[in-house]
């Protein structure tokens, strides 16, 4: 059963915070600048109102997880956490003798309470909200980009991955006290699974049976971690690998394991949209998507900043259509074509023909490709085969046994025409410039707030790791930005 939960804290303690948690404190401003309540309209549904104990307050579980994405803990240690760090029980709007909840908590919220909403949609709204009524965002354009999270349950085996968390605890605990070897278990040379998780047991039992080396934080963080790997392996020892999670590349020859979050952010630096998605889906393809959720936010548009990846065709009569400028450069294949200088051949203007390096021309050309089908079409230009069995230059250039050597070019589009020369204006170049500042974005996402490495496995432990956690950073962003408003007002 849900409680009342605009109850007042009634107790003598409370006091306390106003000592022990500064008006500066981020967790503090954050209290004051959110009003939470839309969580509990949200999620009043899935709970009964009248009937069975009272439940954790539902805002208070949401701020847990926060505080685990703002912080990037595990559910063990933030709960642990809450137990002593005065900041955090007044964040929770706990009195600072109340008890804290069992971590397992965390798990049932995330499973029974989140399930069926939008909430990465509802977290990034809420926040754009608050940036667009303090007047933080003013600028019209925004810049969009993907970043990477490697899966939680990637591609090494599950031994190799259980050993690799077992490594880490034994490392960190020798950091602390080397004698710690002798009380180790012997490694195993099994490719039994269960054999592997009994070693791990062993393992976390040693440490346990340490409390001195066990509490110290170094320690119990990897403890805590070997510890939610086991569970999982316990609870369904039949997966390696994560069940949505899949193979994406970073560049040609550089991949990753797991999945892709598509974003949008103004040039304030404030997420305005997000799209969670498995790893080999294509950047451009969801550009239309993060437009029209930042509209719903209530960002007005007028310019779309993006890498190579988003001057698809569709995109550019998207942009068009929608009345923005796209500032995204169009793929070298179209501008300069794929072949080396070496390789191109040469233009006859005159004859409206190309000459190949021997000096021969072609003898006929034929348009292929049908328009308006999302390819460009192409002139193909023939060449005499029987010149090209004899010629010098032949390798490389001419198949032997083949019945015919053509010449292709690309024709540009009317919008890769206009796309190109726009690209070369000044005004293009200088908004280009300022596309860095979502790599930054990228860059705190995965080093301070742990999006890096999935911490649940399938796309909807994806999605809610990453509302929570672009939720966090929007809104130290605009705390930032209205202290700097501040100082200059």
């Amino acid at each position: 059963m849900i409680s009342n939960q605009e109850s007042l804290n009634l107790s003598p303690f409370i006091a306390i915070y106003d000592i022990v948690v500064p008006k500066d404190n981020m967790l503090r401003q954050i209290n004051e600048l959110v009003d939470f309540s839309f969580i509990l309209d949200e999620l009043k549904n899935k709970y009964c109102l009248d009937n069975g104990r009272n439940a954790v307050p539902p805002i208070r579980m949401f701020k847990y997880l926060l505080l685990k994405s703002i912080f990037d803990l595990s559910d063990v240690d933030v709960v642990e956490r809450s137990k002593y760090d005065m900041s955090f029980k007044y964040f929770l709007d706990m009195a600072p003798e109340d008890s804290v909840i069992n971590p397992s908590s965390l798990t049932k919220f995330r499973k029974l309470r989140l399930q069926d909403m939008s909430l990465l949609d509802m977290l990034i709204g809420k926040t754009v909200e608050i940036a667009i009524e303090k007047e933080v965002i003013k600028n019209k354009a925004i810049i969009v980009d993907a970043t990477h999270t490697k899966a939680r349950y990637n591609q090494k085996s599950p031994i190799e991955y259980l050993q690799e968390k077992s490594k880490n605890l034994r490392k960190a605990v020798y950091q602390i006290d080397e004698s710690m070897k002798e009380n180790f278990p012997p490694k195993t040379n099994s490719n039994e699974i269960n054999v592997e998780v009994d070693y791990c047991r062993q393992v976390i039992a040693v440490v346990e049976s340490q409390p001195q080396i066990e509490m110290i934080p170094a320690v119990k963080e990897k403890l805590n971690v070997l510890k939610e790997v086991v569970q999982d392996y316990e609870e369904k020892l039949s997966y390696s690998t994560d069940p949505d999670a899949r193979v994406g590349h970073k560049s040609a020859d550089s991949s990753f394991f797991g999945f892709k979050t598509h974003i949008a952010m103004s040039d304030e630096r404030i997420i305005t949209a997000a799209v969670v998605t498995t790893g080999e889906k294509s950047d451009g393809k969801y550009l239309q998507e993060l437009v029209e959720k930042s509209k719903e936010t209530g960002m007005a548009i007028d310019t779309v900043i993006g890498d190579t990846a988003y001057s698809e065709k569709d995109n550019i009569q998207y942009a068009k259509k929608e009345e923005f400028q796209l500032i995204s450069k169009l793929n070298p294949q179209i501008t300069q074509g794929g072949r080396t200088k070496e390789d191109e051949f040469e233009f006859n203007k005159d004859a409206s023909m190309y000459v190949c390096k021997a000096g021969h021309m072609a003898i006929r050309k034929a348009r292929t490709g049908k328009k308006n089908q999302g390819k460009n079409q192409k002139d193909t230009y023939y060449f005499d085969i029987e010149q090209c069995k004899v010629c010098p230059f032949r390798e490389g250039c001419y198949k032997e046994g083949a019945k015919s050597k053509t010449y292709s070019v690309s024709i540009k589009s009317t919008e890769h025409k206009e796309q190109e020369a726009f690209q070369n204006s000044e005004e293009f170049k200088e908004l280009a410039r300022t596309r860095y500042k979502i790599e930054a974005k990228n860059s705190e996402l995965k080093n301070r707030h742990g999006y890096d490495t999935a911490v649940a496995s399938g796309l909807f432990g994806m999605e809610i790791q990453g509302a929570t956690a672009i939720f966090a950073v929007n809104l130290k962003r605009i705390i930032t930005l209205l202290k700097e408003k501040n100082s200059k007002g």
